[in-house]
């Protein structure tokens, strides 16, 4: 954890839409001498296989006005919250480490590619001047989430016993407050156009549901659905949370990325940030608490 005096004390609170770059002005004026270091973490995550334009303008449009504001009133520095889906995917299940190179041809999903995008205009005004570094972190999970998060939604389904079986594959899921002492640490500690992968290690998801039955005394899910089924069986589950107006807790892409390389490197944030991961069981535990207290199971 960085030192308290670099915890910023919150003054002001502003709202805006992001898409609208004169909305966010306000969030950079009237900063009385103080210099400003942004941290633009802005951004819809987004696992359905259809095309969005709302993901497009929020996570590149956004971007670009953010780096526009932050050329236009020299701040101190500018911290990019990107994902480790705008990296390209190494074959052979190869060790997974920071790239200066990001395409969104490279990458697969409507989420991956708008990430990518922003990744590279962030890194090219980095190039030309702006002090500004970027953070991927893989598959947030951990408490505080008060939306509808993939796997805060497990937790639940599984905690209701609304899920009656699993399915193979797994990702690279890491702590919420990891990923947050991470940020902060590249506020202090990233260089000047450099990449930093936030993650933890890989799991099955048959490991989560082990943990979460442990945890909570739950019936233990014994029965995993085959690659092949659920991967057919997909489109129709999306089809059938949009019309519960949910989000979906699995679709074409999320079954191809939990069977894609997530075999990621965050050697360079241990390193260079002091970067630091705790325990799955401890972010479940954890969870499962906070998901109680909020009254959500």
């Amino acid at each position: 954890m960085p030192n308290e005096k670099h915890i910023p004390k919150v003054t002001s609170v502003f709202s805006g839409d992001i898409r609208e770059k004169e909305s966010i002005r306000p969030c950079f004026e009237n900063l009385n001498g103080h210099e400003l270091i942004v941290i633009h973490c802005a951004g819809i995550v987004s696992i359905a296989s259809k095309y969005n334009q709302e993901v497009y303008d929020v996570n590149v449009t956004g971007t670009r006005n953010v780096v526009a504001l932050c050329k236009e009133y020299d701040v101190s520095k500018l911290v990019y919250v990107s994902t480790v889906h705008a990296i390209a995917e190494n074959p052979d299940n190869t060790i997974i480490t920071e790239t200066a190179e990001f395409t969104a041809d490279k990458v697969i999903g409507a989420y991956a590619k708008t990430k990518a995008e922003a990744t590279a205009y962030v890194l090219d005004a980095a190039k030309r001047g702006l002090n500004a570094c970027v953070v991927h972190p893989s598959g947030i999970v951990g408490p505080y989430d008060y939306g509808r998060g993939h796997i805060t939604t497990l937790v639940i389904d599984y905690y209701k016993r609304r899920l009656t079986s699993g399915v193979n594959g797994g990702y690279d899921f890491v702590d919420v407050r990891d990923v947050a002492s991470g940020i902060i640490s590249a506020c202090d500690k990233g260089r000047q156009g450099e990449c930093y992968i936030l993650s933890n290690k890989f799991f099955k998801i048959s490991e989560i549901l082990v943990m979460l039955h442990e945890i909570t005394g739950k019936k233990k899910i014994k029965n995993f659905l085959p690659f092949w089924f659920v991967k057919a069986t997909a489109p129709l589950a999306e089809l059938y949370y949009k019309i519960l107006r949910q989000p979906p807790l699995f679709t074409s892409y999320s079954i191809y990325t939990l069977h894609s390389n997530a075999l990621f490197s965050h050697q360079k944030a241990t390193n260079e940030l002091g970067y630091t991961t705790r325990e799955m069981k401890e972010t479940l535990e954890d969870t499962v608490d906070w998901l109680k207290e909020n009254g959500r199971i």
